[in-house]
C-alpha cells in the first residue's frame, strides 16, 4: 500500500540518499487545498505504480527546506532518482498527464539541484 512519509530538515537529505528508484517529494501546507488534491492523487498513482516512493514536506514546519528549494508556490513536486535530485515535475494531477511528465523526466538527464 502506498503512503506518503513526512520529512523534515533533519532527515530530508539522508532519507532521500538512501532511497533507491524514483521518488516524488511533495512540498505542501495544511491549508492548501491543491496540495491536498495532489497528495491524494500521488497516493492513488503510487498504488498503481509499484516502486515509486512518496515523501512530503510541510513548508509551514520546515521553512528552511522551502527556502533551500526556492518554493514560493504550492504545491511543488520534485523528482529524485536513486538518491539524487532529478528535476521539478510540472504536470496536471491527471494520470495520463503525470505519466507522460514522469516518463519524459526519467528519460531526460538530471538537472542541477536547486
Amino acid at each position: 500500500m502506498a503512503e506518503m512519509t513526512s520529512l523534515d530538515q533533519f532527515d530530508f537529505h539522508d532519507r532521500l540518499e538512501e532511497t533507491r528508484g524514483p521518488v516524488v517529494v511533495l512540498f505542501t501546507a495544511p491549508g492548501c487545498s491543491s496540495c491536498w488534491h495532489w497528495k491524494r492523487f500521488l497516493i492513488d498513482y503510487a498504488h498503481m505504480h509499484t516502486g515509486l516512493t512518496l515523501y512530503q514536506v510541510n513548508v509551514q514546519q520546515d521553512m528552511a527546506l522551502a527556502h533551500e528549494f526556492g518554493v514560493f508556490h504550492l504545491p511543488a513536486v520534485y523528482l529524485y532518482l536513486d538518491g539524487r535530485f532529478h528535476c521539478e515535475l510540472q504536470s496536471e494531477a491527471r494520470r495520463d498527464r503525470f505519466d507522460m511528465t514522469l516518463n519524459q523526466a526519467l528519460l531526460a538527464p538530471p538537472q542541477e539541484a536547486p
